[in-house]
């Protein structure tokens, strides 16, 4: 996970948040570094906070902001070819942040997420705005206890496994 942002970005206009999920094209760790730390300085530079729930063969992400941010970033994952079968879940306005004081949390994929079968056999296309909402609030319940003191935040060695 990362480390939280100082203080949450005003929002100018709309609030916009927006859940895609993809399948990620030649994942390693290295790679999920880059995408994590690009995302971080672009979100903060646009005011854009969020979430992505990642593994091997996934990308669940929450990414909420002004709107014209939020459909810029979008429309970048779109063209990003280290993101298969990009799918957009959900999209709307909303009266506050679900992840206010993260410019990017790294969230790993949990047991309760879909299996890699689930993935295969087409499950986030099957996704329901509530059923992908659900997961991003349940993590934001985990993290709204956490403090940046006890937050663990994973190394990588330079081929990519966690020590």
């Amino acid at each position: 996970m990362s480390a939280p942002l100082s203080a949450p970005v005003p929002t100018a206009g709309p609030l916009t948040q927006l859940i895609y999920a993809s399948r990620p094209f030649g994942f390693s760790g290295d790679m999920l570094d880059d995408i994590l730390m690009a995302a971080r300085r672009n979100n903060k530079r646009d005011g854009l906070t969020g979430a992505l729930v990642c593994r091997a063969d996934l990308f669940l992400q929450w990414l909420e902001g002004p709107r014209e941010k939020v459909t810029a970033t979008f429309g970048r994952i779109l063209r990003d070819d280290r993101h298969m079968e990009v799918g957009l879940i959900w999209v709307g306005d909303a009266p506050a942040r679900l992840f206010p004081d993260w410019d990017m949390l790294d969230d790993p994929a949990r047991s309760w997420m879909w299996s890699r079968e689930a993935v295969r056999d087409g499950a986030m296309g099957r996704a329901s705005a509530a059923e992908a909402r659900a997961v991003f609030q349940r993590v934001a319940g985990e993290v709204a206890t956490q403090t940046p003191m006890n937050i663990e935040i994973p190394r990588r060695h330079p081929t990519g496994t966690k020590f």
